[in-house]
Protein backbone atom coordinates (compact mmCIF):
# COMPACT_ATOMS: atom_id res chain seq x y z
CA UNK A 1 0.00 0.00 0.00
CA UNK A 2 1.36 3.23 -0.89
CA UNK A 3 1.89 6.17 1.69
CA UNK A 4 0.23 9.75 1.39
CA UNK A 5 3.42 12.33 2.33
CA UNK A 6 3.55 15.91 2.00
CA UNK A 7 6.66 16.79 -0.43
CA UNK A 8 6.05 20.50 -0.82
CA UNK A 9 4.41 23.43 0.82
CA UNK A 10 3.74 27.14 -0.24
CA UNK A 11 1.33 30.13 1.16
CA UNK A 12 0.37 33.71 0.43
CA UNK A 13 -1.15 36.44 2.50
CA UNK A 14 -2.17 39.83 0.75
CA UNK A 15 -0.44 42.64 1.19
CA UNK A 16 -3.17 44.87 3.26
CA UNK A 17 -2.43 44.37 6.38
CA UNK A 18 -5.46 45.49 9.41
CA UNK A 19 -3.96 46.29 12.58
CA UNK A 20 -6.31 46.47 16.05
CA UNK A 21 -5.15 49.91 16.38
CA UNK A 22 -6.92 50.46 12.62
CA UNK A 23 -9.76 48.89 13.86
CA UNK A 24 -10.68 50.91 17.31
CA UNK A 25 -10.97 53.90 15.40
CA UNK A 26 -14.41 52.41 13.77
CA UNK A 27 -15.38 49.55 16.41
CA UNK A 28 -15.78 49.83 20.23
CA UNK A 29 -12.98 48.48 20.66
CA UNK A 30 -9.30 48.67 22.00
CA UNK A 31 -6.14 46.89 20.94
CA UNK A 32 -5.63 45.42 24.46
CA UNK A 33 -9.28 44.40 24.21
CA UNK A 34 -8.53 41.96 21.07
CA UNK A 35 -5.38 41.08 22.26
CA UNK A 36 -6.71 39.91 25.82
CA UNK A 37 -9.53 38.11 24.02
CA UNK A 38 -7.49 36.45 21.21
CA UNK A 39 -4.55 36.85 20.35
CA UNK A 40 -4.46 39.05 17.47
CA UNK A 41 -2.10 41.62 16.98
CA UNK A 42 -3.06 42.14 13.30
CA UNK A 43 -4.68 40.51 9.95
CA UNK A 44 -4.52 40.44 6.32
CA UNK A 45 -7.48 41.57 4.00
CA UNK A 46 -7.73 41.00 0.54
CA UNK A 47 -7.61 43.87 -1.76
CA UNK A 48 -11.04 44.32 -3.98
CA UNK A 49 -10.18 43.01 -7.04
CA UNK A 50 -8.49 39.73 -5.05
CA UNK A 51 -10.13 36.27 -4.94
CA UNK A 52 -10.33 33.42 -3.00
CA UNK A 53 -8.61 31.40 -6.30
CA UNK A 54 -6.26 34.12 -6.74
CA UNK A 55 -4.90 33.67 -3.43
CA UNK A 56 -4.61 29.69 -3.81
CA UNK A 57 -3.14 30.42 -7.17
CA UNK A 58 0.14 31.92 -5.09
CA UNK A 59 -0.01 29.36 -2.25
CA UNK A 60 -0.33 26.55 -5.13
CA UNK A 61 2.55 27.66 -6.95
CA UNK A 62 5.10 28.24 -4.57
CA UNK A 63 4.07 24.54 -3.16
CA UNK A 64 4.98 23.28 -6.13
CA UNK A 65 7.93 24.66 -6.48
CA UNK A 66 9.00 23.23 -2.71
CA UNK A 67 8.17 20.28 -4.36
CA UNK A 68 10.14 20.29 -7.30
CA UNK A 69 7.10 19.51 -9.60
CA UNK A 70 5.35 20.95 -12.22
CA UNK A 71 1.17 21.19 -12.93
CA UNK A 72 1.62 18.50 -15.32
CA UNK A 73 2.30 16.50 -12.03
CA UNK A 74 -1.03 17.13 -10.57
CA UNK A 75 -3.96 14.28 -11.03
CA UNK A 76 -5.92 15.77 -7.84
CA UNK A 77 -6.71 19.15 -6.73
CA UNK A 78 -8.59 19.75 -3.89
CA UNK A 79 -9.34 22.89 -2.03
CA UNK A 80 -11.07 23.58 1.28
CA UNK A 81 -12.69 26.91 1.33
CA UNK A 82 -15.70 28.87 3.06
CA UNK A 83 -15.71 31.36 0.48
CA UNK A 84 -15.53 30.38 -3.36
CA UNK A 85 -15.47 32.90 -6.00
CA UNK A 86 -18.40 31.50 -7.60
CA UNK A 87 -21.46 28.96 -6.59
CA UNK A 88 -19.83 27.36 -9.41
CA UNK A 89 -17.49 26.00 -10.75
CA UNK A 90 -15.43 24.72 -7.87
CA UNK A 91 -12.75 26.46 -6.80
CA UNK A 92 -10.69 23.80 -7.30
CA UNK A 93 -11.56 23.90 -11.16
CA UNK A 94 -10.85 27.78 -11.00
CA UNK A 95 -7.43 26.81 -10.13
CA UNK A 96 -7.07 23.74 -12.21
CA UNK A 97 -7.53 26.48 -15.40
CA UNK A 98 -5.03 28.57 -14.03
CA UNK A 99 -2.36 26.29 -13.26
CA UNK A 100 -3.10 24.38 -16.89
CA UNK A 101 -3.49 21.26 -14.82
CA UNK A 102 -5.61 19.68 -17.19
CA UNK A 103 -8.06 16.44 -17.01
CA UNK A 104 -7.77 15.53 -13.40
CA UNK A 105 -10.73 15.55 -10.36
CA UNK A 106 -10.61 18.96 -8.95
CA UNK A 107 -13.39 19.84 -6.06
CA UNK A 108 -14.41 21.98 -3.43
CA UNK A 109 -14.46 20.66 0.38
CA UNK A 110 -16.50 22.87 2.84
CA UNK A 111 -15.94 22.53 6.56
CA UNK A 112 -15.16 25.56 7.50
CA UNK A 113 -11.85 25.92 9.60
CA UNK A 114 -11.81 22.13 10.17
CA UNK A 115 -11.17 22.14 5.96
CA UNK A 116 -7.85 21.69 5.30
CA UNK A 117 -7.84 18.51 7.91
CA UNK A 118 -11.24 16.80 5.78
CA UNK A 119 -9.42 18.10 2.87
CA UNK A 120 -6.14 16.17 3.76
CA UNK A 121 -8.38 13.44 5.06
CA UNK A 122 -9.63 12.51 1.64
CA UNK A 123 -6.47 12.94 -0.46
CA UNK A 124 -4.19 10.44 1.92
CA UNK A 125 -7.40 8.49 0.75
CA UNK A 126 -7.51 8.88 -3.01
CA UNK A 127 -3.05 8.09 -2.73
CA UNK A 128 -3.59 5.04 -0.39
CA UNK A 129 -6.12 3.21 -2.79
CA UNK A 130 -4.08 4.24 -5.84
CA UNK A 131 -6.88 6.63 -7.38
CA UNK A 132 -3.87 9.18 -7.30
CA UNK A 133 -0.40 9.98 -6.98
CA UNK A 134 0.22 13.39 -6.68
CA UNK A 135 -2.11 15.89 -5.00
CA UNK A 136 -2.57 19.61 -4.60
CA UNK A 137 -4.41 20.17 -1.24
CA UNK A 138 -5.26 24.22 -1.37
CA UNK A 139 -7.23 25.81 2.19
CA UNK A 140 -8.22 29.34 0.36
CA UNK A 141 -10.35 32.16 2.24
CA UNK A 142 -11.21 35.81 1.75
CA UNK A 143 -12.93 35.69 4.86
CA UNK A 144 -13.51 39.19 5.13
CA UNK A 145 -16.07 39.25 2.91
CA UNK A 146 -18.56 37.39 4.92
CA UNK A 147 -18.01 39.54 8.58
CA UNK A 148 -20.43 42.28 9.78
CA UNK A 149 -17.59 45.19 9.94
CA UNK A 150 -19.70 46.79 12.98
CA UNK A 151 -19.57 43.29 14.67
CA UNK A 152 -16.76 44.03 17.11
CA UNK A 153 -17.55 40.20 18.32
CA UNK A 154 -16.51 38.81 14.70
CA UNK A 155 -14.84 40.93 12.53
CA UNK A 156 -11.40 41.35 14.69
CA UNK A 157 -11.08 37.90 14.75
CA UNK A 158 -10.64 36.83 10.62
CA UNK A 159 -8.27 37.60 8.03
CA UNK A 160 -8.05 36.25 4.66
CA UNK A 161 -4.66 33.75 3.20
CA UNK A 162 -3.93 30.67 1.75
CA UNK A 163 -1.91 28.05 1.89
CA UNK A 164 -1.09 24.83 0.17
CA UNK A 165 0.60 21.49 0.33
CA UNK A 166 1.70 18.96 -2.68
CA UNK A 167 1.27 15.42 -1.52
CA UNK A 168 2.27 11.94 -2.82
CA UNK A 169 2.38 8.26 -3.30
CA UNK A 170 5.65 6.73 -1.20
CA UNK A 171 6.49 4.35 0.42
CA UNK A 172 7.76 6.06 3.29
CA UNK A 173 5.29 6.68 5.67
CA UNK A 174 3.69 10.12 5.95
CA UNK A 175 -0.22 10.39 6.89
CA UNK A 176 -0.26 7.96 9.05
CA UNK A 177 -4.17 8.95 10.31
CA UNK A 178 -7.01 11.19 9.81
CA UNK A 179 -10.20 11.81 12.24
CA UNK A 180 -12.72 13.50 11.59
CA UNK A 181 -15.62 14.55 13.40
CA UNK A 182 -19.26 16.53 12.80
CA UNK A 183 -22.32 17.57 14.76
CA UNK A 184 -24.79 19.97 12.85
CA UNK A 185 -26.61 20.20 16.05
CA UNK A 186 -24.94 22.83 17.03
CA UNK A 187 -24.71 24.45 13.56
CA UNK A 188 -26.60 27.80 15.10
CA UNK A 189 -23.62 28.68 17.27
CA UNK A 190 -21.48 29.29 14.27
CA UNK A 191 -22.69 30.24 11.19
CA UNK A 192 -23.22 32.11 8.04
CA UNK A 193 -27.36 32.09 8.57
CA UNK A 194 -28.19 32.30 4.94
CA UNK A 195 -26.58 30.60 1.21
CA UNK A 196 -27.64 30.27 -1.90
CA UNK A 197 -31.21 28.50 -1.60
CA UNK A 198 -32.22 30.54 1.24
CA UNK A 199 -30.95 34.44 -0.58
CA UNK A 200 -34.14 35.28 -1.31
CA UNK A 201 -36.19 34.83 1.57
CA UNK A 202 -37.93 37.40 3.99
CA UNK A 203 -35.54 36.27 6.62
CA UNK A 204 -32.13 36.42 4.62
CA UNK A 205 -32.10 40.34 4.96
CA UNK A 206 -28.57 41.70 6.11
CA UNK A 207 -27.66 38.10 7.46
CA UNK A 208 -25.08 37.18 4.99
CA UNK A 209 -22.62 37.40 7.54
CA UNK A 210 -20.82 35.44 10.53
CA UNK A 211 -22.50 35.15 13.50
CA UNK A 212 -20.81 33.11 16.70
CA UNK A 213 -21.89 32.58 20.36
CA UNK A 214 -18.26 32.83 21.75
CA UNK A 215 -18.08 31.55 24.87
CA UNK A 216 -20.19 28.91 23.80
CA UNK A 217 -17.60 27.93 20.62
CA UNK A 218 -14.70 28.55 22.97
CA UNK A 219 -16.30 25.24 25.06
CA UNK A 220 -16.88 23.32 22.41
CA UNK A 221 -13.84 24.03 20.67
CA UNK A 222 -11.62 22.96 23.93
CA UNK A 223 -13.42 19.60 24.58
CA UNK A 224 -13.27 18.54 20.76
CA UNK A 225 -9.70 19.32 20.05
CA UNK A 226 -8.53 17.40 23.32
CA UNK A 227 -10.35 14.55 21.98
CA UNK A 228 -8.91 14.31 18.92
CA UNK A 229 -5.42 15.01 20.06
CA UNK A 230 -6.43 11.77 22.53
CA UNK A 231 -7.75 10.21 19.61
CA UNK A 232 -4.63 10.14 17.56
CA UNK A 233 -2.34 9.34 19.83
CA UNK A 234 -4.08 6.09 20.99
CA UNK A 235 -4.92 5.26 17.66
CA UNK A 236 -0.97 5.17 16.96
CA UNK A 237 0.18 4.11 20.10
CA UNK A 238 2.22 7.21 20.58
CA UNK A 239 1.77 9.41 23.66
CA UNK A 240 3.00 13.46 23.95
CA UNK A 241 6.65 12.79 23.75
CA UNK A 242 6.32 11.23 20.12
CA UNK A 243 4.86 14.38 18.84
CA UNK A 244 7.32 17.24 17.37
CA UNK A 245 4.96 20.11 16.57
CA UNK A 246 1.39 20.74 17.25
CA UNK A 247 -0.67 23.04 14.40
CA UNK A 248 -3.63 23.75 15.46
CA UNK A 249 -6.45 25.93 13.58
CA UNK A 250 -5.42 29.15 14.35
CA UNK A 251 -9.01 30.71 15.97
CA UNK A 252 -8.09 32.41 19.73
CA UNK A 253 -4.48 31.85 21.20
CA UNK A 254 -6.99 30.63 24.64
CA UNK A 255 -8.12 27.65 22.88
CA UNK A 256 -4.48 27.15 21.57
CA UNK A 257 -3.19 27.42 24.95
CA UNK A 258 -6.41 25.06 26.79
CA UNK A 259 -5.55 22.58 24.18
CA UNK A 260 -2.24 22.25 24.77
CA UNK A 261 -2.36 21.99 28.14
CA UNK A 262 -5.00 19.34 28.06
CA UNK A 263 -2.84 16.70 25.84
CA UNK A 264 0.28 17.80 28.13
CA UNK A 265 2.24 19.70 24.99
CA UNK A 266 4.22 22.55 26.15
CA UNK A 267 3.86 25.90 23.84
CA UNK A 268 7.00 25.88 23.36
CA UNK A 269 5.95 23.07 20.40
CA UNK A 270 2.87 24.43 19.34
CA UNK A 271 3.37 26.66 15.76
CA UNK A 272 1.35 30.13 16.59
CA UNK A 273 1.00 32.28 13.55
CA UNK A 274 -2.84 33.66 15.25
CA UNK A 275 -1.06 36.97 15.80
CA UNK A 276 -0.02 37.87 12.70
CA UNK A 277 -2.86 36.41 10.21
CA UNK A 278 -5.77 36.14 12.45
CA UNK A 279 -7.93 33.31 12.09
CA UNK A 280 -8.16 32.54 8.34
CA UNK A 281 -10.44 29.52 8.74
CA UNK A 282 -9.57 26.64 6.23
CA UNK A 283 -5.94 28.23 5.29
CA UNK A 284 -4.80 28.41 8.65
CA UNK A 285 -2.90 25.20 8.91
CA UNK A 286 -1.25 25.02 5.89
CA UNK A 287 -0.54 28.98 6.66
CA UNK A 288 0.80 27.88 9.79
CA UNK A 289 2.75 24.31 8.68
CA UNK A 290 4.27 26.15 5.69
CA UNK A 291 5.86 29.34 7.71
CA UNK A 292 7.25 26.58 10.23
CA UNK A 293 8.80 24.69 7.14
CA UNK A 294 10.44 27.85 5.98
CA UNK A 295 11.71 28.96 8.92
CA UNK A 296 13.11 25.69 9.84
CA UNK A 297 11.02 24.76 12.71
CA UNK A 298 9.53 21.84 11.20
CA UNK A 299 12.20 19.04 9.88
CA UNK A 300 12.03 16.50 8.10
CA UNK A 301 10.97 13.05 9.82
CA UNK A 302 9.55 14.73 12.91
CA UNK A 303 6.00 14.14 13.89
CA UNK A 304 3.33 16.55 13.07
CA UNK A 305 -0.48 16.99 14.82
CA UNK A 306 -3.10 18.94 13.12
CA UNK A 307 -6.07 19.98 14.44
CA UNK A 308 -9.04 22.39 13.06
CA UNK A 309 -12.33 22.59 14.77
CA UNK A 310 -15.05 25.17 13.16
CA UNK A 311 -18.53 25.55 12.23
CA UNK A 312 -20.95 22.84 11.73
CA UNK A 313 -19.52 21.95 13.97
CA UNK A 314 -16.90 20.24 12.25
CA UNK A 315 -13.34 19.00 13.68
CA UNK A 316 -11.12 16.64 13.32
CA UNK A 317 -7.52 15.81 13.15
CA UNK A 318 -4.34 14.60 11.19
CA UNK A 319 -1.63 12.83 12.14
CA UNK A 320 1.41 13.00 9.92
CA UNK A 321 5.39 12.21 9.88
CA UNK A 322 6.86 15.14 7.73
Amino acid sequence: MAFARIMGTGSYLPDRVLTNEELSQSLDTTDDWIRSRSGILERRIAADDEFTCDLAEHAARRALENAGRSSADIDLIVVATTTPDQVFPSTACLLQARLQAKDCPAFDIQAVCAGFVYALDVVSKYIESGAAKCALVVGAETFSRILDWSDRSTCVLFGDGAGAMVVEASETPGIRSTHLHADGTYAHLLQVPVGVSTAHSALAQGKAYTEMHGSEVFRWAVKGLSEVVKEALEHNNMDQSDIDWLIPHQANVRIITATAKRAGLSMERVVVTLDRHGNTSAASIPLAFDEAVRDGRIQRDQNILLEGFGGGFTWGSVLLTF
